[in-house]
C-alpha cells in the first residue's frame, strides 16, 4: 500500500534532533506503525507469527541483540516483549548524543507497565486519524497557523470542491489509512462500523485484563454520540445508560476512563482568558470521538441519513473539525481550546499559538450561517476590548489586560470560496483548511 505522508511526520523529524527514541501512540488503525516504517531499516514485528517465537525468546533472554541490527529499528507491538523498553532505555543512557535509532509502536487494547517511564530518553508522540487534507479531501490551500500568526498572509479567493453529499460520506468512513487502500465506497464505511464493535467488545476488557460488561460499553458509546462536539455533564450520560441498566457512577466512570486511554473519546479543555470573574465561565469540557466515524457508527446511521437532519449533522462536522484542528496544532506545538461563559460569548474553538497568538474560531456547517457566526466572533472581540479598556482607565492603578485575538475565523462546510468579511472576519470553507 502506498504510504500517504502525515502531518505527525513534521513533529517526529522535531523531536528526533533531540531523542534517540520516539514512541508513537494513539487509536489503533491510525497508522503508527507504518508511519514508523517509512523511517526504519530493521523491522522487528513481535506479532509475526513466522518470527515470534525467536524475537520473544531474544527479548527475554538477551535482548541487546536487537541493537546489532541497523539503525534505525522499529519495535512493532512491543508490548509483547516488555523488556525491549528498558533496553532501549538504557541505550539512550549509553549513547547520548545519538538521536532517531528507536521507535515503539503497539496496540492501545493492551496497558502495559514499565519498571522505568522512559523520561528524557523515550519521547512520545501522539497520532491521530487522518485529516481532511492528509486524505486529499481538503485542497490545503489556507493555512490555519498562518491565517493567526501572520496578519498579511494572502488566501482570499481559494476555492472548494467538497461538498455536503461528500461531507457526510467523509465524516462516516473517517480518517483510517485502511480506507484508502480499498475501492469500494462501502467497503470503506465497514472499517470504522468494525472498529466501534471492537471498542467495547473486546478493547475495554482487553486494555487491562478487566471484564467489562460489553451493553455497557456499547450504551455509553451511544450516549456520547448522541452528546458528540457538547458540554453535557457525565451525569446526564450516566443517566442513559442507568435507563437500561443497574449501574454505579463510578463504574461508568471507570468505563469512560479506559476509552479515554483507548483514544475514542477525547474532552476539549475550556479556554478561560478570565475576562470575567472564575464564576461566569464554564469550565466544562467538550466531548468529541477521535473520529467522529466511531460516534457515527454508535448511532447506526449512514452517509445518506443526514440529508434529512443537518441539525444532527452539525455536531458531526464540528466534532470533524476539532479532529483535524487537533492534528494540525500539534505540528505547530498549539493548543485546541473552547470557550463559553454564562454571558452568551462562545468560541467552538480556541487555537493558541505557542507564543501566546491565538484565534477564535466558529465551526458551522451551512453558509447562511456565517452572519451568525460573525456577529458572535465580533461580540466577543468587543469584551475583550472593553474589558481592557476599563483596566486601563485608572492610569495610576492599572488592572491587567488580556491579549486580543489575532485572528476571527469562521470554518464552514458548504461556503464555496475563502475570503474575508469588510469587518475582518476569515471565512475559511474546510475543503481548502490545513495546519
Amino acid at each position: 500500500m502506498k504510504y500517504y505522508p502525515r502531518i505527525v511526520d513534521q513533529k517526529i523529524d522535531q523531536l528526533t534532533k533531540a531523542f534517540n527514541a520516539v514512541s508513537l501512540v494513539g487509536p489503533k488503525g491510525c497508522g503508527k506503525t507504518r508511519t514508523a516504517k517509512e523511517r526504519c531499516k530493521t523491522v522487528i514485528e513481535f506479532q509475526d507469527e513466522e518470527k515470534r517465537d525467536g524475537y520473544l525468546s531474544i527479548a527475554e533472554t538477551a535482548p541487546t541483540l536487537f541493537l546489532k541490527n541497523e539503525k534505525p529499528i522499529l519495535f512493532d507491538e512491543w508490548q509483547d516483549a516488555p523488556k525491549v523498553w528498558g533496553m532501549i532505555r538504557k541505550a539512550c543512557d549509553d549513547n547520548p548524543e545519538s538521536t532517531g535509532e528507536f521507535y515503539l509502536t503497539g496496540s492501545t487494547s493492551r496497558n502495559v507497565d514499565t519498571p522505568h517511564t522512559g523520561t528524557g530518553r523515550i519521547t512520545q508522540v501522539e497520532m491521530f486519524p487522518m485529516t481532511l487534507w492528509e486524505t486529499g479531501e481538503s485542497n490545503g490551500t489556507v493555512s490555519i497557523s498562518r491565517l493567526i500568526s501572520d496578519s498579511s498572509y494572502e488566501y482570499a479567493g481559494a476555492v472548494s470542491n467538497l461538498s455536503l453529499e461528500k461531507l457526510f460520506y467523509s465524516a462516516c468512513r473517517g480518517g483510517w489509512p485502511r480506507c484508502l487502500a480499498l475501492n469500494s465506497k462501502e467497503g470503506k464505511l465497514e472499517i470504522a462500523r468494525d472498529y466501534y464493535k471492537q471498542i467495547y467488545t473486546k478493547d475495554i476488557s482487553a486494555f487491562d485484563g478487566v471484564k467489562r460488561n460489553p451493553e455497557w460499553g456499547r450504551t455509553l458509546l451511544w450516549s456520547f454520540a448522541r452528546n458528540m462536539a457538547t458540554m453535557a455533564k457525565k451525569s446526564s450520560i450516566y443517566a442513559d445508560v442507568r435507563a437500561s441498566f443497574d449501574v454505579t457512577d463510578n463504574t461508568l466512570a471507570s468505563y469512560i476512563e479506559v476509552l479515554e486511554k483507548l483514544y475514542v473519546i477525547k474532552d476539549i479543555d475550556a479556554w478561560t482568558p478570565q475576562i470575567r470573574s472564575k464564576t461566569a465561565i464554564r469550565a466544562a469540557k467538550k466531548h468529541i470521538f477521535v473520529d467522529p466515524s466511531i460516534g457515527i457508527a454508535a448511532l447506526g446511521l449512514k452517509p445518506d441519513y443526514f440529508a434529512q437532519d443537518l441539525d444532527l449533522f452539525g455536531h458531526v462536522f464540528e466534532n470533524l473539525v476539532l479532529r483535524d484542528l487537533i492534528a494540525y496544532s500539534q505540528v505547530h506545538r498549539a493548543h485546541i481550546m473552547h470557550y463559553s461563559d454564562d454571558m452568551g460569548l462562545e468560541a467552538d474553538a480556541v487555537y493558541q499559538l505557542a507564543d501566546g497568538q491565538y484565534g477564535l474560531i466558529e465551526i458551522k456547517l451551512g453558509a447562511n450561517k456565517i452572519p451568525e457566526a460573525e456577529a458572535s466572533l465580533l461580540r466577543f472581540k468587543k469584551a475583550i476590548a472593553d474589558h481592557n479598556a476599563k483596566a486601563l482607565s485608572n492610569t495610576e492603578h492599572p488592572k491587567p489586560i488580556y491579549r486580543e485575538p489575532s485572528a476571527l475565523i469562521v470554518i464552514c462546510g458548504n461556503a464555496p470560496m475563502a475570503y474575508t468579511t469588510d469587518k475582518g472576519v476569515h471565512v475559511i470553507p474546510i475543503g481548502c483548511l490545513r495546519d
